[in-house]
């Protein structure tokens, strides 16, 4: 008897590994926000360990992991090394495939994926999203009642990003050269929100991997990592993204990533994929060569001159590159080689924005309250500018700023390093 199937349900092995010490109970967000036992880390899994117990899961079972971000902060924190990462990612995914969700719930959910994950779909939108920027749309939500009536509407509009049109159709090229002896290839993943609505970050990797001597490929394919889709649940689409990109990338020597949710699922691929028998080894041998840019870059002695960037940054941790992929020194040491460049340390640096991939779009008001409470903390550092390497919390940061009255540049640690080595600090 269990109200989960037999594909890759969370291991018990895994569940019985909690002690329930308590130790992640400060650091998870939902418990901060309403400390309710079931809204923690080690009562969602007994909620697990119960679902191998009983014929159906229930309601209450479903929303608790619903509610919880995938933030991983209590993997941070666990002193017993639980692996809540793999826990919830296979239990999301027996939700999506044994719960019947209400119509309109599931809607969203397919209209979501139906767009983000599809870099020429959000292209064909951004002539939408400008004009409703150009229109305020988004402050007259804020200030309506539909924000209240409608909130997933009012979140997507609110989250919306701001985007010259001419960058969401700029393309990087396949190949470019390194500057002076080659060091090796590399293979650059685009993202699929990163390639349209965050085109100069991409740039700024390639040109700075470039002028430190990796030769540098950008594969115009897979269009998506399958990250969005990986920490959702809908766990078939991921694992045929995932497919695909091992086999665009595997012929390179590294892999670099600069969005934290998409380097977190790229080093997920192995567990992903550990009962496919065609790709189970390729995916345990891709996964050793995936690095954040920060860390590939800090792996390395540089070569190409840093110039003074005279700036007060707020470093903000993602969930995804601190805590899924345990990558905290590394960004700020590449922040460090920048002469000029202090570092402030926000309140809070653990929790989460809200931001956790599609989360401020399932679950808009608690990720609004974390959003302002994350804000309040980086506009409290007294920073000049804040340092996000994560699309979606650049985008959840920059919205709860200004709904907190505050216009605030937000840059990922790559762009920063750029101007440095081109010598500008123009837009600082």
């Amino acid at each position: 008897m269990s109200g989960f199937d037999p594909i890759r349900p969370p291991s018990p092995d895994l569940i019985d590994d909690c002690v329930h010490c308590g130790f992640c109970l400060p650091t998870c967000p939902t418990y901060a926000l309403w400390g309710e036992e079931m809204d923690s880390p080690r009562g969602r899994i007994v909620l697990m360990r119960a679902g191998h117990e009983q014929e159906t899961l229930s309601d209450q079972q479903v929303q608790a992991w619903d509610n919880c971000l995938g933030c991983m902060a209590c993997v941070t924190a666990c002193p017993s090394g639980v692996q809540y990462d793999k826990l919830i990612e296979d239990t999301r995914s027996q939700v999506e495939r044994n719960v019947q969700r209400a119509p309109l719930d599931s809607l969203h959910r397919k209209l979501l994926f139906a767009l983000f994950p599809h870099p020429g779909r959000m292209r064909a939108l951004a002539p939408v999203i400008a004009l409703q920027h150009a229109l305020g749309i988004g402050g007259v939500m804020r200030r309506s009642r539909l924000r209240r009536s409608l909130p997933r509407l009012a979140a997507l509009v609110r989250l919306a990003p701001h985007a010259p049109l001419r960058e969401t159709w700029r393309r990087l090229p396949r190949r470019t050269a390194a500057v002076g002896q080659t060091r090796g290839t590399v293979g650059l993943l685009q993202g699929c929100v990163q390639r349209v609505f965050f085109t100069a970050v991409n740039e700024a990797t390639v040109e700075v991997l470039a002028a430190e001597g990796w030769e540098v490929h950008a594969p115009r394919l897979p269009r998506c990592c399958g990250a969005l889709q990986l920490h959702s649940g809908d766990d078939e689409p991921a694992r045929e993204l995932a497919r695909e990109t091992i086999a665009a990338f595997e012929r390179f020597d590294l892999i670099a990533v600069n969005a934290a949710g998409c380097g977190a699922a790229l080093k997920d691929y192995a567990h992903l994929l550990r009962d496919d028998p065609e790709w189970s080894d390729r995916a345990a041998e891709f996964v050793t060569r995936v690095r954040d840019v920060s860390e590939l870059l800090t792996e390395h002695e540089p070569r190409a001159v840093r110039h003074p960037v005279s700036i007060r940054v707020a470093y903000h941790d993602a969930c995804h590159l601190a805590h899924a992929q345990g990558v905290r020194s590394q960004p700020r040491d590449m922040l460090r080689s920048i002469p000029g460049v202090e570092i402030v340390e926000p309140d809070e640096w653990e929790l989460c924005c809200g931001s956790a991939g599609v989360y401020n779009l399932l679950q808009p008001e608690p990720a609004a309250e974390l959003g302002r409470r994350k804000a309040q903390n980086l506009l409290e550092s007294g920073a000049e500018v804040i340092v996000a390497a994560n699309p979606g919390c650049a985008l959840q940061i920059a919205a709860a700023t200004a709904q907190l009255g505050h216009e605030v540049t937000i840059l990922h640690p790559i762009e920063l390093l750029h101007r440095s080595l081109a010598q500008s600090d123009r837009q600082l």
